[in-house]
């Protein structure tokens, strides 16, 4: 179908997870490969110390990360590092709990017809109502766009390899989770495009209760006060180097 190869990260114990991706790759004629799930209780503190910073996670997130965070960050890694080690010019990354929409494959044939050397990201999912920068028609009714502050969620996309350099030469340790990171383009360069509408959606299964333990009211003014912190470096950022962030009419 393209040159870009396809993972889906998932844990061993989530069985079910494994057979309804495989079967929705299945039907779309996608050849995929399961990337194991990292679990960071299975890490050596050795390389828990390499691929985390709790200095960095107090100064750059609004709250302390739970292991489910730091396993998943490292699971990206893991998929990163395989396209760096591999002769591949992208790889479709893609989270377990997601739905697969019919216009997925024609897009990931579009994208790999993109000069190599002007993108590092594209995002297969994003904000039913996008925030979009630029735009161009990529494929049928998709558009190729850049975001004026780019979405959460890590739930699909595909990296280059300058992506995958990028953010492992910029993110290890890491402090916040890594859709966050992701967010933060202006900090390392990255050149972040995306598909829409989204051809990837959230699946049931991604609707999960809160990991947070109850807490002080005390200790969830001052969260509140921290992701604020948070969100005005984000504007901030964006704002400053608005300039610097990639534009679909200029580079594609």
């Amino acid at each position: 179908m393209s040159n870009i190869p396809i993972v889906y990260i998932n844990l061993a114990k989530d069985t079910e997870r494994q057979q309804r991706m495989q079967a929705q790759f299945s039907r779309l004629g996608l050849e995929t490969f399961r990337l194991p799930a990292v679990r960071w209780s299975e890490l050596s503190a050795e390389a828990q110390a390499h691929h985390f910073s709790a200095e960095l996670n107090s100064h750059q997130y609004f709250k302390p990360m739970g292991s489910g965070e730091k396993g998943c960050y490292c699971s990206h890694i893991t998929a990163w590092r395989q396209l760096l080690d591999s002769a591949a010019a992208a790889m479709a990354v893609f989270e377990d709990d997601v739905r697969l929409l019919p216009a997925m494959p024609e897009a990931l044939r579009a994208i790999s017809t993109l000069p190599a050397d002007c993108w590092d990201m594209v995002k297969l999912f994003g904000r039913e109502r996008e925030k979009i920068a630029s735009r161009r028609p990529l494929v049928g009714s998709l558009e190729l766009i850049t975001y004026r502050r780019v979405p959460s969620f890590a739930a699909g996309y595909v990296i280059s390899r300058s992506g995958a350099r990028k953010m492992l030469e910029s993110r290890q340790p890491f402090g916040r989770p890594v859709d966050v990171d992701m967010r933060f383009w202006f900090e390392n360069g990255m050149r972040v495009f995306g598909v829409h509408p989204s051809v990837v959606a959230l699946d049931d299964t991604s609707k999960v209760s809160s990991i947070w333990p109850d807490r002080e009211p005390r200790a969830l003014i001052m969260q509140r006060l921290r992701k604020l912190k948070m969100k005005m470096e984000l504007i901030w950022g964006n704002a400053r180097h608005e300039s610097d962030a990639p534009h679909v009419s200029e580079t594609l």
